[in-house]
C-alpha cells in the first residue's frame, strides 16, 4: 500500500511537523499546518477544521482544497447544532460528521469518501478533523490509527494555542480596562519595583508610563506628609502582607519626582499571593482626593458659617422674647412695637438663611428651572431700588441708574433675575461706605448685554476674587464686621449660567467693588419673538 510506504519515508517529517506545531502559538498557523498535513499523510483532496466552543457553538476554524462557496455551505450547516453539556462527543460528534460527510457527494470535487476523527483534550471534546479523498478507496485501520494519532497531537498543539489565545485576549481585555481605570494603577514585584502602570497613575504624576516603569517604588511614591498608614515600605519591613486580605491603605500628600506640587492622593496596596502565601506582586490603586478634601474643607466652613448665622438671630429673638415676658415690668406699647420689630426681622433674616440653603440644595441636585419672558433688566433694578429704599437711607445711600436709551429686553426668567439683582444690590448696601452712591450701569454689547452694581466700600482683595462665587465663601477682610451666609453671589452665578451668561467681578475698579453679569441677548426683534414663542 501507498499510505504505510509513505508513513515510513516520512516519519522524521511527520515528527518534526508536530514538534513544530506544539512550539506554535498562533492558533490559525496551527491549524493550517494540521489541516494541510492531515490531507498529504493520508492522499486526500481536501479537509476541514471544525471546533466546538461554548460561546459560538461549532464553526468551522479551517479549510483546505475547498471552493469558497462550500466553505460557506459547510458554515451555515454548523450554525444550528446543538450543544450538549454531558457528553458531547456522544451527542455531537456523530452529527457533526454527518454533514461533514454530506460534502462527499455533492459539488463538482468529486469527493467520494471521507474520514474524521474527534479532537480530544482531558476536558473534552475540542473538535474534528475531517479529511475528504476524490477516488473510491478503503480507509484502513491503519489509516485511521495514524489519522487519530496525528489527531491527538493536533489536539494538543490547537489546545495550547487556543489558551494562548485566549490569555493574549485576556490580557488585551486588561489593558483595556486599565487603560479606561479613573484610579491610577501601578502593578510592583516583590522587591517593589514599579513593573506597570495604567495612564491614569502616570498622569497622576505627570509623567510619562514608559519613565515610571521599571523605577523603585520609593522613588515614584514619595510622601511628603502621611495622614493615614505607614509607607509601603515600613509596612514590608513589618511583615506586610500576612494574607491575601491584607490590604494598606495610605493617605497623604504625595509630591511626585520632578514636581515641587503635592497633592492629596489615597493608595490602597493589595497583595496577590500564591497558595503556598509567596507574595506575587502588589496592586497599587491611587486615587487623587483633592475633591474629597475641598468637599471637607466646605463642609467645615458649612457647618462653622451656618452655625455663626443662626446664632444671631436666634439669641437676638430669644433675649427680646425673655424681656417682653417679664412679668416685673410694664413696657409701653412703643416699646413693645420695637421689639416685636427687632424679632420679625431676625426672623425674616432665618428664613432668608434656610431658604438660601435650599436653593443651594436644589441647585447642587438638579440645577436651575426657568421660565422665560421678556424682561426689563433696568425697570427690574429700579423696583428692587424702592423696596430697598428704607436701607439705603439709613445709611444715607443713594441710587445711580446709568443705562443707554436702547438697552434691551433680554429673555429671561424674571423671578430669578429679581433674585441675582437683590443679591447684588444688597451687598452693595452691606458693604458702601456711609453717604456714598451705589451705581446700577449697563452696557449693550453686539450678542450680550451687561449689567454692572458698583459701590465705593472696601473693596474685593485681588487674591479672593477668584473665590468670591464659591459657596459660604466670606472675604477675611469683612467676614468679621459683616454678617452673611456666603451664599447670594454663588447662587446668582448658578442662575446666570442657567441662562447662558456669565459673572464675574471687575478687576480694574478699585474705588470700592464692582460685579457685573453679562446675558445674551435677541440682535433682533424676529429673534426675541421666536424666543417668545419657544
Amino acid at each position: 500500500m501507498m499510505l504505510p510506504d509513505y508513513r515510513i519515508q516520512h516519519s522524521d517529517y511527520l515528527r518534526r511537523l508536530l514538534r513544530t506545531m506544539l512550539q506554535e502559538l498562533d492558533l490559525e498557523k496551527v491549524l493550517v499546518r494540521a489541516l494541510e498535513a492531515a490531507v498529504t499523510i493520508l492522499a486526500g483532496k481536501a479537509g476541514v477544521i471544525v471546533l466546538r466552543s461554548p460561546q459560538r457553538g461549532w464553526y468551522l476554524a479551517a479549510a483546505h482544497g475547498l471552493p469558497p462557496y462550500l466553505v460557506r455551505t459547510l458554515r451555515s450547516l454548523l450554525r444550528d447544532v446543538p450543544l450538549h453539556q454531558r457528553d458531547p462527543l456522544a451527542w455531537e460528534y456523530p452529527e457533526i460528521e454527518r454533514r461533514l460527510e454530506w460534502l462527499s457527494f455533492v459539488g463538482p470535487l468529486n469527493l467520494q469518501q471521507g474520514i474524521g476523527l474527534p479532537l480530544l483534550t482531558q476536558e473534552g471534546l475540542l473538535g474534528v478533523i475531517f479529511v475528504y479523498r476524490n477516488y473510491p478507496t478503503v480507509f484502513t485501520e491503519q489509516d485511521r490509527e495514524l489519522l487519530q494519532s496525528f489527531a491527538d497531537q493536533v489536539a494538543i498543539a490547537v489546545r495550547n494555542a487556543w489558551l494562548y489565545t485566549q490569555l493574549r485576549h485576556e490580557k488585551q481585555r486588561l489593558d483595556a480596562i486599565l487603560d479606561a481605570v479613573a484610579d491610577g494603577i501601578a502593578i510592583l514585584s516583590p522587591d517593589l519595583t514599579i513593573l506597570r502602570v495604567n495612564p491614569a497613575f502616570a498622569r497622576l504624576c505627570e509623567a510619562n508610563e514608559e519613565d515610571l516603569e521599571g523605577l523603585p517604588h520609593h522613588q515614584v511614591v514619595r510622601w511628603e506628609r502621611l495622614e493615614q498608614g505607614p509607607s509601603l515600605e515600613a509596612a514590608r519591613r513589618e511583615g506586610w502582607p500576612a494574607s491575601p486580605q491584607d490590604v494598606l491603605d495610605v493617605q497623604g500628600d504625595l509630591r511626585c519626582p520632578g514636581h515641587d506640587r503635592a497633592r492629596p492622593v489615597h493608595i490602597r496596596y493589595a497583595p496577590l499571593m500564591t497558595d503556598d502565601g509567596e507574595l506575587l506582586n502588589i496592586i497599587a490603586s491611587a486615587r487623587d482626593i483633592t475633591a474629597f478634601r475641598e468637599a471637607e474643607k466646605l463642609k467645615s466652613t458649612f457647618i462653622s458659617t451656618i452655625s455663626h448665622e443662626l446664632k444671631t438671630p436666634i439669641a437676638l429673638i430669644k433675649g427680646y422674647v425673655q424681656t417682653l415676658r417679664r412679668t416685673d415690668v410694664d413696657w409701653d406699647p412703643e416699646t413693645v412695637q420695637e421689639s416685636l420689630a427687632i424679632i420679625e426681622d431676625e426672623a425674616d433674616r432665618l428664613a432668608r438663611l434656610v431658604e438660601d440653603l435650599l436653593e443651594a440644595s436644589r441647585l447642587q441636585a438638579g440645577g436651575v428651572k426657568l421660565h422665560r419672558s421678556a424682561v426689563s433688566l433696568p425697570a427690574l433694578a429700579q423696583r428692587i431700588a424702592q423696596r430697598l429704599e428704607k436701607q439705603a437711607r439709613e445709611k444715607g445711600h443713594t441710587w445711580r441708574f446709568e443705562f443707554p436709551e436702547d438697552y434691551p429686553l433680554v429673555w429671561a426668567d424674571e423671578a430669578r433675575m429679581e433674585q441675582v439683582l437683590t443679591n447684588l444690590l444688597a451687598n452693595a448696601l452691606k458693604y458702601a461706605e456711609p453717604n456714598t452712591p451705589i451705581v446700577i450701569r449697563g452696557e449693550v454689547r453686539p450678542h450680550e448685554v451687561v449689567l454692572c452694581v458698583r459701590d465705593q466700600g472696601p473693596g474685593i482683595p485681588p487674591e479672593d476674587q477668584p473665590h468670591v462665587f464659591d459657596p459660604f465663601f466670606r472675604s477675611r477682610r469683612t467676614a468679621r464686621t459683616t454678617s452673611g451666609a456666603g451664599l447670594g453671589l454663588y447662587l446668582s452665578r448658578a442662575i446666570i449660567q442657567a441662562h447662558g451668561g456669565r459673572i464675574w467681578v471687575n478687576p480694574h475698579y478699585h474705588q470700592g467693588a464692582e460685579i457685573c453679569f453679562a446675558l445674551p441677548r435677541p440682535t433682533t426683534r424676529g429673534e426675541l419673538d421666536a424666543s417668545r414663542r419657544e
